[in-house]
This record gives C-alpha cells, sequence and structure tokens, in this order.
C-alpha cells in the first residue's frame, strides 16, 4: 500500500535503490554498543548517498501539478539516452544517440529531438571541436553553437579576477564565442566575446576560480525579436546581444548573481534562471534560488529559495521552466532531483533520476536540463519527421 503524506496531498510512491540498512539508537553502557555493533552492521548498505534517500518518483499532486511528459539527458561518460517519463515516473520512450547527447535534449518546434527524430533517425550532423554546453535550431533553420577559444594576450592581461597563476601555458585564457551556420556547416555569423566586452568590466566573480578561462558561457536563447540572451558562469553575468551590430544592449551580473544557468525569456518579457549561487558576494554561505527577473528594473519579481536556504543548492549545471499553468518545473541539477513548485512555492510533483554513472563509489546522476512537454507536443514529435 502507497502511503500518504497529508502536506499538500502529495502521494508518496517512492522506490529506493539499492538495499538500506537501518542503524538503531545505541543504549548507554558498552553492552548496548556491542548489541548494536555485533555481526555485519554495514552489509547491505548503499555507498551512494542520493541512491540512499531514494531515486524514481516520490510523488504528486495531481489537482495542481501540470499534466505532461518530461524529457531529460542524464550526464555521463558513456550515457546515451534520452528519457521521456510520464507524470508517474515511468519512461515511455527514450532516444538511443550514436554519441554521449553532450548535455541535454530539447524539442524543437517542428517537434523533432534536436537532432534526431522519434525513432531516433539523424536527420542533420555539424560539429566544432570548440563546441561546448549549448546548441540551438534557430527559428530561420540555422544551427547556433556556443564555442571556445583562446583569447588574445592582450586581452587575458587585462580580466580581473580568479586565482593568480592559473592561467594555463604561462598566461593563457580561453573566451567564448558564438557561431551560426546552416545545416550543411556554412558559417553566416560570428560573436566574440572579447570584441565586444571590455574585461575590465567583466571580472570572474569567485577569488577561488581558476584562470584558464575567462567568461564560461553556460546557455543561451533566441529571443522574440530575434536577439540573443547569453548566460556567463565564471562572470555570473546574463548578457543580451543585438544580433546585428553584435553591441550588449543590456547586463545583469553580481549581485544578484551568482553562478548562473539557463536563462530564457517568458511570455511576458521576464527573465527566469536558475541562480545556483556557490559564491555569493552579497551572502556569507552558498545557496540556490530559481530567479523571474523584469529586465526593465533588474528588480526579482517572483524567486523559489528554501525557508533554510542551503537546503536548496546545486553548484553546477540545472534550470527552470515556467509550465503553462503559472507552476514552475526545476531541475537540481547537480543531484538529479526535478521538482514543479506553484507560484507560492508548494511541491506538487518530484521525480529523481535513477541512472547514475561513473566509478563505483563515486556514481552521480547528473542532469543539465529538464523540460515539460504536453501531450499534443508529443503527439507532434512522433509525427515529425
Amino acid at each position: 500500500m502507497n502511503p500518504k503524506i497529508s502536506r499538500r496531498g502529495l502521494i508518496q510512491v517512492a522506490g529506493v535503490s539499492g538495499g538500506l540498512g537501518v542503524l538503531g539508537a545505541i543504549g548507554a553502557g558498552n553492552q548496548g554498543l556491542a548489541q548494536q555493533t555485533a555481526g555485519p552492521a554495514q552489509a547491505g548498505i548503499e555507498p551512494i548517498t542520493i541512491k540512499r534517500r531514494g531515486v524514481g518518483f516520490h510523488g504528486y499532486d495531481p489537482a495542481r501539478a501540470f499534466p505532461g511528459f518530461t524529457l531529460f539527458a542524464p550526464l555521463g561518460n558513456t550515457n546515451k539516452t534520452v528519457y521521456l517519463i510520464d507524470m508517474m515516473g515511468e519512461a515511455v520512450h527514450s532516444w538511443e544517440m550514436p554519441y554521449p547527447p553532450g548535455l541535454y535534449g530539447y524539442l524543437t518546434e517542428r517537434g523533432t529531438l534536436f537532432y534526431m527524430d522519434w525513432k531516433g533517425r539523424v536527420l542533420w550532423e555539424v560539429k566544432r571541436p570548440d563546441h561546448h554546453h549549448d546548441g540551438l535550431r534557430l527559428r530561420n533553420g540555422n544551427v547556433l553553437l556556443m564555442c571556445s577559444r583562446q583569447l588574445p594576450d592582450e586581452i587575458a592581461r587585462k580580466v580581473p579576477g580568479g586565482r593568480p597563476g592559473t592561467e594555463y601555458d604561462g598566461g593563457k585564457m580561453n573566451g567564448d564565442y558564438l557561431v551560426e551556420m546552416t545545416i550543411k556547416g556554412e558559417i553566416v555569423w560570428e560573436w566574440r566575446a572579447w570584441e565586444h566586452m571590455d574585461p575590465a568590466e567583466y571580472p570572474v566573480t569567485a577569488v577561488q576560480d581558476a584562470r584558464d578561462e575567462w567568461t564560461h558561457a553556460n546557455g543561451f536563447v533566441e529571443m522574440p525579436d530575434g536577439n540573443i540572451l547569453l548566460s556567463f558562469r565564471n562572470i555570473s553575468t546574463v548578457i543580451m546581444i543585438n544580433r546585428t551590430t553584435g553591441e550588449v544592449y543590456w547586463k545583469l551580473g553580481a549581485p544578484p548573481l551568482s553562478g548562473q544557468h539557463a536563462p530564457y525569456i517568458l511570455a511576458n518579457g521576464h527573465i527566469l534562471l536558475f541562480d545556483n549561487g556557490p559564491h555569493r558576494l552579497d551572502e556569507t554561505f552558498p545557496f540556490s534560488r530559481v530567479l523571474e527577473i523584469d529586465p526593465a528594473t533588474k528588480s526579482i519579481v517572483w524567486k523559489l529559495q528554501e525557508a533554510i536556504p542551503a537546503n536548496f543548492f546545486s553548484p553546477r549545471i540545472s534550470n527552470a521552466r515556467r509550465l503553462p499553468n503559472g507552476n514552475t518545473l526545476i531541475n537540481e541539477g547537480w543531484f538529479g532531483r526535478f521538482f514543479e513548485v506553484t507560484s507560492e512555492g508548494d511541491v506538487v510533483w518530484e521525480y529523481v533520476n535513477p541512472y547514475f554513472g561513473g566509478p563505483p563509489k563515486a556514481q552521480s546522476n547528473q542532469v543539465f536540463r529538464v523540460y515539460r512537454y504536453t501531450a499534443e507536443e508529443i503527439a507532434r514529435a512522433q509525427a515529425a519527421t
């Protein structure tokens, strides 16, 4: 029988991967201690912390959760699978990629998985050796890739922040640039951060960070007007780029941001992002939160943050998506935890990625991004070719 949680009416049906040992309270005196420690007390205890806490479907509130299907790609050097799960956490479809799928997958406006059809047939392919973190199918049919290359020496010398002497090859740093190309590989546009951003105005935020790279871009989107919204982790900054001139015409940095990921534009024109918070300049300890920001005023108009802030923390990766009913789907990516909250912050659905990779005692279930799709969107994906 599935136990029920009265708080918010969540239906609990979680399972635990691996054995779970139960350690009782130890009584006073040596006799109590001997009774508790006699025999193989450690036998069967799962060594991976996240597995001990329970993986898979944790429960949901059908009356308040937004129905649909959740798409995610577990990270790992050998993982080549993208999963689609229903509201009960059951895998209803998967794609086997020809290579590990990078960091994440998503459905394009045509309904295809970026870059395959429903049956796993590769539709097109482009490659660049310095491509990292993100790729996007633009509305004009081209592909935008995030790339990195060595900065000019005169630029690298001007970058403030970080640990001195941690550059590579005696003072070298990498910086980010964007490349737009056709699906045949023809380059039609390129934007280089160091040509449009003064390094003196964009320091490496954390004093403990290495100086082997300057900006460390980690996500971008095409905005409704065709311009680009771009996030940089190392400088804790989000910018808007004019696609015609290359000009950076809007920016928000630290504070309030700290190592943020995955900004995008909501229907109301606001920005939603996952603010990781590994090295905040306006707080004494790290914690994560999800922010909705009005770009006109740069003010925070909504946030999801734990009452005990440190209880919600993903130092890297992660994302959040606003759902059609006003709820927000959140990926606490470092621990593979996906959960949906109402605008008041009530949790109405939760799932923990059960697919792990890595060495036996250091396995990880990290997930870069997750997306929720409606039944209609999935039907379109099934029909797309």
